[in-house]
């Protein structure tokens, strides 16, 4: 499926078909969108927790309680589901092991290369460190552009997805500590494949149109 039809088709899916699976082949291809989502300089601040059985599914539909109910079918009865968790702040540890990474993939023509890059990401950290004071929205922010990746592949993959905030992010930490980590819980993606009870599917997609939503000049 192309790009433009994928995104036309994509939908957000309200009910799941909790009898059929996704093949791991097939989300293999999913964790490599993630991976390799596009990051404000390549800070990837990220952690992809993933449930592919109903006892991890229950895990974290353990979150969805009270006021979130509502999406507790959303999780039990899909497919896979996927915690996106943001990192709390960018440490040493991380700015030292994204270098790391950088250098072993061959991203360095010599050492002044290396150098100008650790220093231009730690740049923007003290930037949003002690200018903005917003490092952790900086760092969520990158997230979501992981999440519009796995989105749009899940569609061109003929996956159906539900992108979820309506849960409680204290239970969901806990339960994998994640703020010991260093990582706090962001969204939730779940994945599968529609029932008939999912009537988002059959709905026209509605979006304001061009003229309302570009300026060219």
């Amino acid at each position: 499926m192309d790009i433009l039809s994928a995104a036309r088709k994509r939908h957000t899916a309200k009910a799941y078909d909790a009898g059929r699976r996704i093949p791991e082949e097939v989300m293999q291809q999913v964790y490599d969108l993630l991976r390799n989502s596009p990051s404000s300089v390549n800070s990837q601040p990220w952690h992809f927790v993933v449930a592919n059985t109903p006892e991890g599914r229950a895990r974290i539909a353990k979150a969805a309680q009270g006021g979130y109910a509502y999406n507790a079918a959303k999780i039990n009865d899909a497919s896979h589901v996927i915690v996106l968790c943001s990192r709390i702040d960018m440490d040493d540890a991380h700015l030292n092991a994204l270098l790391e990474q950088e250098a072993r993939d061959g991203r360095f023509r010599d050492d002044a290369a290396r150098a100008g890059q650790d220093a231009g990401r730690r740049g923007y950290v003290k930037q949003h460190r002690f200018g903005g004071k917003d490092v952790a929205q900086w760092l969520e922010k990158q997230v979501y552009l992981a999440l519009g990746t796995a989105m749009l592949g899940a569609a061109a993959l003929e996956i159906d997805a539900t992108p979820m905030e309506g849960f409680d992010q204290q239970i969901l930490d806990a339960e994998f500590g994640l703020n010991e980590k260093g990582l706090t819980s962001l969204v939730l993606l779940s994945l599968g494949y529609s029932s008939q009870a999912d009537f988002n599917k059959a709905l026209p997609k509605s979006r304001l149109s061009q003229e309302a939503t570009f300026t060219f000049i």
